[in-house]
């Protein structure tokens, strides 16, 4: 197999192996790495529908990984996708209310990021150990909930590495927190910051790109990567799951070989639905990518005019970790439709860094026909948890309820009835007040714990061990930053 490149969606001169672009995660001309040319899947359908999720994953990520042996990526792979899922599906689909919903959230910490994150650590240490890598990995990592816990429980006392994660203070749900600060293992810290998800993304962002701070760390045995989706190693693994979602339909005599189907997710930082956009350039049969997103609008806001505007008031919703008004990897779009045009690109994201905003061309524009873009309000998300729960008794979370009613307006809107999978992102149980009170505003008497056990009755699904064992787990980090300390937190952690 021909070596796959990855280059810089900033600097067309950038020219690195997939395992290069996994440990340094972020160009250093402050762009991300993007594939040379995307690859096609090399087997056929009908061949992908007797595969389990592993040997789908292994299809789709040999494509993209061509430096790692078929040993090494399968050991990868077996060591992520095990008993720490909950289902031997790992990514089950669920029809409920006319779509199929795709459940994300069967890794340990009950959210779609455990998809990509239970396998970052070992393509990471495999390509530490390809490029004879001596320092230590410093993850650095913003979240806006999940991202955060799931790269700690990911990294946590592995070897070789340490991981640092900002989160804004006041902007994610009391589980999420838990989750978040009971963390164990010696090589982990958790800072909240003062601040929102942007303030976090543009603080560790900005660590990145100094150079005389990344000097001294070399010098001191240490090195940064990123466990966020701007890294090829999240990316990547994320793009197996809609391919095993295409593969369990056609198994399930759901759809016909070659039958197109929509794709809706919920989004925020916009990973989710760029993996998607990759599965359908593989070649799987995807028609149209419906964006979900919240009343942080901002790529609704594109999608409909073709501005990308970040000058707008924050605001603070039950589906907080699409709480973003800076979507980055939208960075790697902008630069497939300008024709993997670098320069260009690289203009767009001036301009957003300097006034807040940018406009792409007509010509641009049109290469986004795949793409429809929805938004919900906080009273939409709320009703159609509940109404989705009345018909049909199925419980899903804040988020996925976004993108069930943007499914909803497309389908009004467009009449297209095309079988429709939905990426549902993260257990109720996360949100359990938000989802509760929307089915029932009664419940907001309760505490969350209460509110836990009440879900899993009327749900009839049993309680995630994730939400059992913080229950009563001891709060470990409790260590507080303003947004312009975050260097010296980073700083005291590694003991500089």
């Amino acid at each position: 197999m021909a070596e796959l490149f990855y280059t810089s969606t900033r600097d067309s001169s950038v020219k690195v192996l997939a395992s290069q672009a996994i440990l340094k995660g972020l160009s250093d001309d402050g762009g991300l790495f993007v594939p040379t040319s995307l690859p096609k899947l090399s087997v056929s359908l009908s061949e992908l529908k007797g595969m389990n999720y592993q040997q789908v994953a292994y299809t789709v990520m040999k494509e993209f990984l061509t430096d790692f042996t078929e040993d090494e990526l399968m050991n990868c792979i077996n060591r992520a996708y095990d008993s720490k899922f909950d289902t031997q599906e790992i990514a089950p689909l669920v029809k409920a209310g006319g779509a199929y919903y795709l459940e994300l959230f069967h890794g340990s910490t009950i959210a779609f990021k455990d998809m990509a994150l239970s396998i970052l650590p070992h393509l990471m240490i495999t390509s530490a150990r390809k490029n004879d890598v001596k320092n230590d990995i410093v993850i650095l990592t913003a979240t806006s909930g999940d991202t955060g816990k799931a790269a700690l429980a990911g990294f946590a006392d592995v070897e070789g590495t340490r991981i640092v994660v900002f989160y804004p203070k006041n902007g994610v749900s009391p589980i999420q927190e838990k989750q978040m600060v009971t963390q164990k293992g010696d090589n982990t810290y958790v800072v909240g910051v003062h601040g929102n998800f942007d303030d976090c993304q543009t603080g560790v962002k900005k660590i990145f790109g100094d150079k005389e701070f990344a000097a001294e760390l070399d010098a001191k045995g240490f090195q940064f990567s990123s466990a966020n989706s701007i890294n090829i190693g999240r990316l990547v693994p994320q793009i197996a799951y809609y391919v095993y979602a295409y593969a369990k339909l056609l198994a399930e005599g759901e759809i016909e070989e070659g039958e197109k189907i929509n794709v809706t997710v919920p989004t925020g930082n916009f990973g989710n639905i760029l993996a998607a956009y990759y599965a359908k350039n593989m070649g799987l049969p995807i028609d149209r990518l419906i964006c979900a997103s919240n009343e942080n609008k901002v790529l609704f806001d594109f999608f409909d005019t073709g501005v990308y505007d970040r000058n707008r008031d924050f605001i603070l919703t039950t589906s907080p970790s699409m709480d973003i008004l800076i979507s980055s990897n939208l960075e790697r779009l902008i630069y497939h439709i300008a024709g993997n045009d670098a320069e260009k690109n690289k203009e767009l994201m001036a301009a957003l860094n300097s006034e807040g905003k940018y406009e792409i061309t007509e010509e641009m524009a049109a290469k986004l026909d795949d793409f429809y873009g929805s938004y919900s309000t906080e009273d939409e998300t709320a009703d159609k948890i509940s109404a989705l729960y009345k018909d049909t008794g199925y419980i899903i979370d804040t988020h996925t309820a976004v993108a069930a009613n943007a499914y909803d307006s497309f389908v009004a809107e467009t009449g297209d009835t095309k079988k429709t999978v939905i990426a549902s992102t993260a257990s109720p149980f996360k949100f359990t007040r938000a989802v509760m009170t929307a089915i029932d505003p009664a419940y907001n008497e309760k505490g969350d714990f209460e509110l836990v056990d009440e879900l899993s009755r009327i749900g009839n699904v049993a309680v995630p061990n994730a939400i059992e064992e913080i229950r009563t787990a001891p709060v470990r980090h409790d260590h507080i930053s303003e947004v312009a300390d975050l260097e010296k937190t980073v700083r005291e952690f590694l003991g500089l």
